[in-house]
């Protein structure tokens, strides 16, 4: 019986640990780019029925949790974008991603839509990081 609930006790430890230990290896991503308003209609689109070798492509590359959000700001449109990185060399699999030909092509019909604010059009980019300030599990 002894044996018995030693087997629970550490097996319950251990089901209450792998969660956490699962947590720690989540980085979170916030980023912000502008919207052009005449695309609205048609980035809300294609992310209504996004291209299944896309999200495939996400998955592969450890995102997960991906959302987008919009929001108008004075008469600026902006998009926010949050995601969850559970892999282990984000720059390897973001490289993974770029290289991609259906992402690439996906990437061809979001860029017009999209409006990089200046820092992000310094580095060539899109999207703009956010630095996290609060996150409660």
């Amino acid at each position: 019986m002894k044996k018995f609930l030693f087997v629970v006790v550490v097996l319950g430890t251990m089901s209450c640990l792998s969660p956490r230990q699962e947590k720690e290896k989540v980085q979170r991503y916030g980023t912000i780019t502008g919207l052009k308003p005449d695309k609205i209609g048609y980035y809300k689109s294609l992310h209504a029925q996004p291209w299944p070798a896309v999200l495939q492509r996400l998955k592969e590359c450890n995102v997960h949790n991906y959302s987008i959000y919009l929001r108008q700001i004075d008469s600026a449109w902006y998009l926010f974008s949050y995601f969850e990185y559970t892999g282990k060399d984000f720059s390897a699999d973001m490289k993974k991603m770029a290289a991609d030909t259906a992402t690439q092509r996906w990437w061809k019909e979001t860029a017009p839509c999209q409006l990089p604010l200046p820092d992000a059009l310094q580095k060539n980019e899109t999207w703009s990081p956010l630095e996290e300030v609060f996150h409660t599990d």
